[in-house]
């Protein structure tokens, strides 16, 4: 974990009273920082600070939403949302965690690294879209009231036909990679010409505990016969959630595809569905459900070839075929130049299974998905920075011993001595060749 959070000019909105909140609540997470890191402070300090912060945060919220109110912000409810999920859900969490451990130095950490992490993502997209300075990135969600009637209903159809208990892991779900995955995509039309566009993601794990045990089979992968069943057990499973809404009957199913996770990452590049939701059903695995409402729906984005009758199976086995290939080492690129995450992806990507993260937080809950063999981390980004990600990577457990190796575009002595100390795998620097990176990171994962 990284000893201090840092404001940035960037960070103000225009907004007088909500910068100096922003501000003041940056400093209340510094001053917890401090704390500790200072033992004879004692529990208590620890505390007293994190009360102080909840108390603050909620009082912006509450400052913050009614300014938003009264100049008819367009996107307030969705903001509003947000803050509700940040303080229903994610803070009575952490607290539970303190309040359970002691107030242990993992806990604290755990709490410091998660309000910083959502502070400045939250500042940067949804407070900057109040003035105009960003677009907001769920401004397209269904309303508040349809998306909980949608969770409830597909937690509860996970206990009924499954028997899973399921928890909401993420309710904005932007496509991050869990485990080894199967992305199944149906398409729905109405006679208007309007389509509904539907994801879901299972990690084949689920599919083996679900419909495996089901079927009574005894393979702990997926073959063409569960995965058959499970498509069929997919479609009963969207038509019993879209059943719940009155346009439903309107619509009927046209399409249905068998995706890669490159053309998932497709999908949501740009653009983030109506509903989109990360459930975990324990040690069963992961879920997603997402919706994309017809004005989001891109036609680029029809690129894998359809499932008709005549050639289903030959597309299934063909399916894991190419699943079966893809298993390849995993390199998680965390990197927030665009081009600089493509180029490396698109070096490496003959070779190995590689995903991409644009911040350090986006880095730790790609991690916690989905672990790779190696970690290539930007040293330099701006936000939470490279040291303070492989801080935050060692003080898990089960991350400590990940290999991580820094990119850094400075070649001088006390730089590359700063990146040294920490301890990484290695360093590359950004300046050399394309094809001596990619020997260094053959050699890496030799």
């Amino acid at each position: 974990m990284g000893n201090r959070v840092v404001w940035q000019e960037r960070y103000n909105i225009g907004v007088k009273f909500i910068d100096e909140e922003h501000k003041k609540l940056f400093s209340i997470l510094n001053k917890l920082f401090t704390y500790r890191q200072q033992e004879e402070r004692g529990q208590w300090v620890c505390e007293e600070g994190i009360k102080y912060f909840k108390d603050h945060a909620m009082k912006h919220f509450t400052e913050e939403e009614a300014y938003m109110a009264s100049i008819n912000y367009m996107g307030f409810e969705t903001h509003r949302r947000l803050h509700d999920n940040f303080r229903k859900k994610t803070l009575p969490a952490l607290e539970r965690e303190l309040q359970q451990s002691g107030y242990s130095e993992e806990a604290i950490n755990h709490f410091l690294g998660v309000c910083s992490g959502w502070l400045i993502g939250h500042t940067l997209t949804e407070d900057r879209a109040i003035t105009g300075k960003t677009l907001s990135k769920w401004g397209d969600l269904l309303p508040e009231d349809e998306q909980a009637a949608m969770k409830q209903t597909i937690m509860e159809l996970l206990h009924d036909m499954f028997l899973l208990d399921a928890k909401v892991v993420s309710e904005c779900y932007g496509g991050e990679k869990f485990g080894e995955g199967i992305y199944y995509r149906l398409v729905y039309g109405a006679p208007d010409g309007n389509k509904w566009e539907i994801l879901l993601i299972f990690e084949q794990k689920l599919i083996v505990n679900t419909v495996g045990s089901m079927m009574d089979t005894k393979s702990d992968t997926v073959n063409v016969m569960l995965l058959n069943a499970a498509r069929y057990m997919a479609q009963q499973f969207v038509g019993r959630v879209r059943g719940h809404f009155s346009s439903a009957d309107k619509y009927e199913m046209l399409e249905e595809n068998l995706l890669s996770y490159e053309e998932v990452q497709k999908i949501f590049e740009g653009q983030s569905p109506q509903f989109s939701v990360l459930f975990s059903t324990g040690g069963s695995g992961y879920f997603a459900y997402c919706v994309i409402a017809p004005h989001l729906i891109r036609d680029e984005h029809r690129i894998s070839a359809s499932i008709k009758a005549e050639n289903a199976m030959a597309e299934l086995r063909k399916y894991l075929d190419e699943n079966e290939k893809s298993k390849r080492k995993k390199i998680l690129v965390v990197d927030d130049s665009d081009i600089m995450r493509h180029a490396l992806k698109e070096l490496l990507e003959k070779d190995y299974e590689v995903s991409m993260a644009n911040s350090g937080v986006s880095a730790i809950r790609c991690i916690t998905l989905d672990r790779p063999d190696l970690v290539l981390l930007d040293y330099e980004m701006p936000v939470c920075d490279g040291s303070q990600v492989l801080e935050m990577i060692r003080s898990e457990e089960e991350f400590k011993e990940l290999p991580v190796v820094f990119l850094t575009g400075r070649m001088d002595k006390s730089s590359v001595q700063k990146v040294i100390a920490l301890n990484p795998k290695g360093y590359l620097l950004k300046t050399m060749g394309a094809e001596e990176i990619k020997k260094c990171v053959d050699g890496f994962m030799e």
